[in-house]
C-alpha cells in the first residue's frame, strides 16, 4: 500500500495520498488548494493520480478538489448529502473505491456535518480487514469534532456520539489518521500528534468514554471560535470547481480600496510601516486563520519584506478564501508604534492612564488576567473596543496576538500599543507570590 499524510501546520489540516504502490495508483484524500506538494510526490514515486476522496465539505479551508478537476481531470467522489453543485461521483455508506490490492471503504459518520464520511483502508495483500481509517473531521487524536458547523449542536452531536461509537467497532488495532491536528478551530482538545489507534482512543479519549447524555452536555458548552469566512468557504468547496489563482503582482503602489496586509515580524512593523496597515506576521502560527479575522472584506494588497514572503503569504491566504489578492508591494513606512514593556505597563495601569485590553479568547482569560483589563478577543477587537479616549494597550499570552490587535486599531485611527515581550505570562511571573 502506497500512503502519505500531508499536514498545513498553519491550518492544522491533513491531507493523505493512498494508492496501490505496484498498480501505480492513488487517489488524494481532502486535498488541500495548494496542490503542488502532492503532484510532487506523485512524480516522485512515479503514481498517476486517479480521483479525489472528500471525507466532507469543509468549513476552514479551501479544497483543492477544483484545481485537481480543471487543472488534471481528476473525478471527485463525496457523500450524496453533501449538495455539491459541481461535477461528482456520489458515495454512500459501503461505497467501495478499489486502486489494485487496496480498497477505501467508506463509512458514513455524520455528525459534524450530516454528509461526513470517514474512509477506512485495506489493503487485500495483508488481509481482509482495515488497517487504518481516515477520520476526516469525526476522531481526533485525544477529541472529536465539533458539531456546531453545519446544524445545531445537540442534533449535531446526537449523530456523533454514534458515529464515533461505529469508528470503535473497526477494532483496537486500526490506526486513525485524522483530519486535523492541534492548531485547527474544529476541536477543542486535539493532538499535535499526526496519527493515533482505536485502542488508544477508547482508552483515553473523553469523547469516547463519555455516555450518551454526558456526551451531549458537553456539545452544548462553549466551542472554539468558527472559522472565519466559515459560511463563504463552504459556498466555495460546495460549488462551482474553483481553478488556480492568478499570479500574484508587483505594484508599484496599492490599489484603492483595498485592505493593507503587513506580513513581516511584528517588531519590523512597529519599527516602520505605511498608514492602515494590519500586520499579521505570516512566520507566525495560524497566519491565514488570524489574517481572515482581522482583514475587512475586499481585495488585499500584501506588504512584505521580500517576494518569497509575499508568496507565502498569497498561498495561505487563498486557502483560507481570500481569493481577491490585489498584489504585492516591498513594506515599510513612517508610522510606527513603541511596544509597552511590564515597567511601563504596570505604572500607567495603576495611575489610570490606559485602557488595558486582553486579547486572548474567554477560556484563556477564565485562568487568570491582569486586574484592571477587559476582555475582547484580538478578532474583535476592530468592532468592540471603543473606549472614553484612554490610550489602548494590548495584552495576551505572550505577545503575538497583542500585536495583531493594535494594528488594527491604529488603522482604525484609534491610539493603541502592544506588549510584545511576555504579557500574560511575564505578569504572571513578576507578581508570583514567593515560595517558603
Amino acid at each position: 500500500m502506497l500512503f502519505r499524510q500531508f499536514v498545513d501546520d498553519d491550518l492544522g489540516c491533513s491531507s493523505y495520498l493512498v494508492g496501490d504502490e505496484h498498480a501505480g495508483i492513488a487517489v488524494l484524500v481532502d486535498p488541500s488548494y495548494r496542490i503542488e506538494p502532492y503532484l510532487d510526490e506523485a512524480e516522485r514515486r512515479d503514481i498517476r493520480l486517479v480521483g479525489v476522496l472528500e471525507t466532507h465539505t469543509h468549513a476552514d479551508h479551501v479544497s483543492g478538489h477544483g484545481r485537481l478537476a480543471l487543472e488534471h481531470g481528476l473525478p471527485v467522489r463525496i457523500h450524496e448529502a453533501a449538495g455539491a453543485a459541481y461535477p461528482h461521483e456520489p458515495l454512500v455508506d459501503g461505497t467501495e473505491v478499489e486502486l489494485g490490492d487496496v480498497v477505501i471503504r467508506t463509512v458514513h459518520t455524520p455528525g459534524h456535518r450530516p454528509e461526513h464520511c470517514a474512509f477506512a483502508v485495506i489493503d487485500r495483500s495483508r488481509g481482509p480487514e482495515p488497517w487504518l481509517v481516515l477520520t476526516g473531521d469525526s476522531l481526533f487524536v485525544g477529541d472529536a469534532a465539533r458539531p456546531d458547523l453545519a446544524v445545531e449542536a445537540l442534533d449535531g452531536a446526537e449523530g456523533l456520539f454514534h458515529s464515533l461509537r461505529r469508528l470503535v467497532e473497526l477494532g483496537d488495532g486500526v490506526e486513525v489518521y485524522p483530519g486535523h491536528v492541534a492548531g485547527s478551530l474544529c476541536g477543542a482538545a486535539m493532538s499535535s500528534k499526526a496519527s493515533t489507534t482505536i485502542g488508544f482512543e477508547r482508552r483515553f479519549n473523553h469523547a469516547l468514554l463519555e455516555d450518551h447524555d454526558a456526551f451531549l452536555a458537553a456539545a452544548a458548552g462553549p466551542q472554539p471560535p468558527r472559522p472565519p469566512n466559515m459560511d463563504r468557504i463552504v459556498e466555495i468547496n460546495r460549488g462551482p470547481f474553483v481553478g488556480a489563482a492568478p499570479p500574484l503582482v508587483r505594484l508599484a503602489e496599492a490599489t484603492a480600496g483595498a485592505a493593507l496586509l503587513d506580513v513581516r515580524p511584528a517588531r519590523a512593523f512597529a519599527a516602520g510601516h505605511r498608514p492602515g496597515a494590519v500586520n499579521v506576521p505570516v512566520s507566525g502560527s495560524s497566519f491565514g486563520t488570524k489574517a481572515a479575522f482581522v482583514l475587512p472584506e475586499g481585495p488585499v494588497v500584501i506588504e512584505a519584506a521580500d517576494e518569497a514572503q509575499a508568496l507565502r503569504a498569497a498561498d495561505a491566504l487563498h486557502s483560507v478564501g481570500l481569493l481577491e489578492l490585489a498584489g504585492w508591494r516591498e513594506a515599510g513606512g513612517d508610522e510606527r508604534f513603541e511596544p509597552v514593556d511590564m515597567d511601563e505597563l504596570e505604572r500607567r495601569l495603576a495611575a489610570g492612564e490606559i485602557d488595558l485590553i486582553d486579547v486572548r479568547e474567554p477560556d484563556e482569560v477564565e485562568s487568570g488576567s491582569i486586574p484592571g483589563s477587559r476582555n475582547v478577543p484580538y478578532r474583535l477587537v476592530r468592532a468592540e473596543a471603543a473606549n472614553g479616549g484612554l490610550p489602548i494597550v494590548t495584552v495576551c499570552e505572550t505577545g503575538p496576538r497583542a500585536a495583531i490587535a493594535a494594528s488594527v486599531l491604529q488603522a482604525e485611527g484609534i491610539d493603541a500599543r502592544p506588549v510584545l515581550d511576555g504579557g500574560v505570562t511575564a505578569w504572571r511571573s513578576r507578581n508570583a507570590a514567593p515560595t517558603a
